[in-house]
């Protein structure tokens, strides 16, 4: 079953405008099919239209910015749910367990997947769909992994394009799940409506190895592995965590943390996390209204400043002096801070 759309369609004429002065009729029927694949839930179109807005491209991106443009007032109509994790706590066992169960309660599932970007090749393995074989193969379900492009937060530059374009797509739940506890993944709970943190049974001091900041931006803590001979050790930690959660303030006044043991591979416990969902979901309505607010003025600002290092370094004169004030700083010859003062000097004054 493919997501309900609605059948209202964008003015394809103002769209192709806002992009380009007049595009030529190749180009414009592309783009055409583009905007109306998406509405109509094609996997294939949205799957083009997220690498369209993930390009770094200059002469792709105007494209981008018109393609939100048209899809932006059919976004905002799903559930966002980020999920972070250490490696190895079970995140794409959860997600594919759930996300079933999500798609035969009759939501549309888009799974939103952050693959760590290697530091040398600028590569990333991508591997979270062989990860979700059941959820991948579903259509009602559409599973993207992208790199995270070196960025900090756990998410990639673009996730919050990518949400838009799935909303637009007709997916109700969105899940995002971050590269892994450990690369300040305090970003996704700035881009979605409720973050979910899943620890692995662990013993004693372990507990301590979780930040305390992480800790405190979670909606729902959920202890995975609660099965087998990882039962005990599950149902410990979870108490653990409970009593931790004592000492902190819930990120949304008013609402008591839930720490649920389940196991994604037996189904244990994952009703009680959609009712916690659903619980936290009612909630926190008038609130997520406002929050969804401030997320887009953060999103604004976080843009401009990428724009503007962009804009600032495609200026040779300053690409140069940047280049000169590093190997400055390497050598030890000027501290980092007098070379950004002077290197934001050099911006202004060219």
């Amino acid at each position: 079953m493919k997501p309900a759309r609605d059948n209202a369609a964008p003015d394809l004429i103002t769209i192709h405008g806002a992009f380009m002065a007049e595009p030529s009729p190749d180009i414009a029927e592309s783009f055409t099919d583009m905007v109306n694949g998406v509405i109509a839930g094609d996997r294939r179109a949205l799957a083009k239209a997220i690498t369209l807005v993930e390009s770094a491209r200059d002469d792709d991106r105007a494209e981008a910015e018109a393609l939100l443009r048209a899809l932006m007032p059919r976004a905002g109509r799903s559930l966002r749910i980020g999920l972070s994790g250490a490696p190895g706590a079970g995140k794409s066992t959860f997600i594919e367990a759930f996300g079933m169960q999500l798609i035969a309660d009759g939501h549309q599932v888009a799974v939103l997947a952050v693959d760590p970007s290697s530091r040398r090749s600028g590569g990333s393995i991508l591997g979270d769909k062989t990860r979700m074989e059941q959820l991948s193969r579903n259509p009602s379900a559409f599973i993207r992994p992208s790199p995270s492009g070196g960025e900090l937060g756990g998410v990639a530059r673009r996730t919050r394009e990518t949400i838009a374009l799935a909303e637009a797509a007709g997916f109700d739940r969105v899940l995002v799940e971050t590269v892994g506890v450990g690369q300040s993944e305090t970003a996704v709970a700035d881009m979605t409506d409720l973050f979910v943190l899943l620890l692995a049974p662990a013993g004693g001091d372990e507990l301590q190895g979780v930040k305390r900041g992480i800790m405190e931006l979670a909606d729902i803590i959920l202890v995975t592995k609660a099965d087998g001979d990882m039962r005990p050790a599950a149902l410990r930690q979870a108490a653990d965590v409970s009593a931790a959660l004592m000492f902190m303030s819930p990120r949304i006044a008013g609402w008591r943390v839930p720490v649920i043991a389940i196991s994604a591979l037996e189904g244990a416990g994952l009703d009680q996390v959609k009712a916690a969902i659903a619980d936290f979901a009612a909630h926190d309505a008038e609130g997520r209204a406002q929050r969804r607010k401030a997320q887009d003025a953060a999103w604004m600002w976080n843009e401009f400043k990428a724009l503007m290092l962009a804009r600032a370094l495609s200026n040779p004169k300053v690409a140069a002096q940047a280049r000169l004030l590093e190997d400055q700083v390497m050598r030890g010859e000027i501290s980092p801070v007098a070379a950004a003062r002077a290197l934001v000097e050099g911006v202004n004054s060219d």
